[in-house]
């Protein structure tokens, strides 16, 4: 299988994770403007997880001199060691239908500050505690400044003028119970990873990157099955909708969930060198890469009054500081 061995390529790794990760919402934004229920979004978001997954496995995860190819890796892994990556697919499944829900009802620049940066904090704290790689002083630093950034996005958000039609405040709610549920799936993930998995061989039972994604984009498929229809039965949404559908919908969908999978099997692989919580919290700069999106290109603050720009600043300084300081702490 293919492993990364150098530093460098770890830190590019994680910002093709940042990028990933920050940019995939624009596929429900453009859904969204077709009048395309998220609920109907999300199937094809998770069926794109899934086929990347998949595919991920079949290309890098099995060719390559180190470690055990995926198929290989099958053969020896032991359930228990699966339970763990089904599991947290499962967890981030609710808690990024839930973000959908924010980015919905309250923007891009809103949510993801909230929701993303609240599971930054929660799974640094969580990974760096079970695997205690990097700096800390330089890295709870950084997650500090992440909090602070959220505070000046809430802060924003509470200037916005209300819509007709919108509930920005099920957003926000949305958006930080998404953020409590989703900050324990990554260490949940990386419990099924074999901590040494850049060597060779990987620990009895336990998985490659490789297996533990497509275990993990197997949860989060099936457990569409209960979220979604839950979502669906309450914003009243019928699965006959979804099959009328055009192919132009459905594409979007599928991008989505390739684009946020890319970026997490970037991250799980720049872990082996960089560490889980570092390459965790470099990937949730996220946050700062949707916040642009939003106030740039949907311009979703502008018609909040004067005033609001301070605290716009703030957040994005608060982002900026903390992910060089996250950076620096792999040193």
């Amino acid at each position: 299988m293919f492993v990364v061995q150098q530093l460098p390529i770890a830190i590019v790794f994680c910002v093709i994770t940042m990028l990933g990760w920050g940019s995939w919402a624009n596929t429900q934004k453009l859904a969204g403007k077709e009048k395309w229920p998220f609920e109907l979004f999300y199937w094809d978001y998770s069926i794109g997880v899934l086929l990347f997954s998949l595919l991920f496995a079949a290309t890098l995860g099995s060719f390559g001199a180190a470690g055990a190819g995926a198929l290989q890796n099958l053969g020896t892994a032991e359930f228990r060691f699966m339970l763990p990556a089904l599991i947290s697919g499962t967890i981030f499944n609710v808690s990024n239908i839930l973000l959908v829900v924010g980015i919905d009802a309250a923007g891009l620049a809103v949510a993801f500050p909230v929701g993303v940066g609240l599971a930054l904090v929660i799974g640094t704290v969580k990974t760096y505690i079970a695997t205690p790689k990097g700096n800390p002083v330089l890295l709870f630093a950084g997650v500090a400044l992440i909090v602070f950034a959220m505070l000046m996005s809430a802060a924003a958000h509470s200037r916005l003028p209300k819509v007709a039609g919108r509930n920005p405040l099920r957003g926000v709610v949305a958006s930080v119970l998404a953020g409590c549920i989703m900050g324990f799936f990554y260490p949940l993930l990386m419990e099924a990873v074999s901590p040494d998995f850049n060597a060779q061989p990987i620990r009895a039972g336990m998985l490659t990157p490789y297996l533990a994604l497509v275990c993990f984009g197997a949860g989060v498929f099936v457990s569409n099955f209960l979220w979604n229809t839950i979502f669906m039965r309450a914003g009243k949404v019928t699965y006959a909708e979804y099959f009328r559908g055009s192919a132009k919908l459905h594409a979007i969908g599928i991008l989505g969930g390739i684009l946020w999978m890319i970026a997490l099997s970037f991250n799980v692989l720049a872990s082996g060198v960089a560490g889980p919580a570092i390459s965790y919290a470099l990937g949730q700069g996220a946050t700062l890469v949707a916040a642009i999106w939003g106030l740039f290109i949907w311009r979703e603050f502008r018609a909040a009054p004067a005033g609001t720009t301070r605290y716009l600043v703030l957040m994005l300084a608060g982002y900026t500081s903390g992910l060089v300081l996250i950076g620096s702490a792999t040193q």
